[in-house]
């Protein structure tokens, strides 16, 4: 996983519920950085998350940048 990459949680974490998506803003190799959006797309927070909590839904292209 890497910035930008779509994410979603695979447990509660910090006050953010199981299968919440966010976007990955900061990599530190064995965590990162997720913006959290809730269902319409408002951001719920931006929280530092354990590799192993997060699950790959989309990964960025940058040279398409989707």
């Amino acid at each position: 996983m890497k910035e930008y990459d779509s994410v979603k949680l695979l447990k509660d974490f910090d006050g953010i519920r199981l299968g919440t998506r966010g976007a990955i803003v900061s990599d530190y190799t064995e965590a990162f950085d997720v913006e959290f959006f809730d269902t319409d797309g408002d951001t719920i927070d931006v929280v530092t998350v354990p590799a192993e909590l997060l699950e790959l839904v989309h990964s960025f292209d940058r040279k398409r940048g989707y």
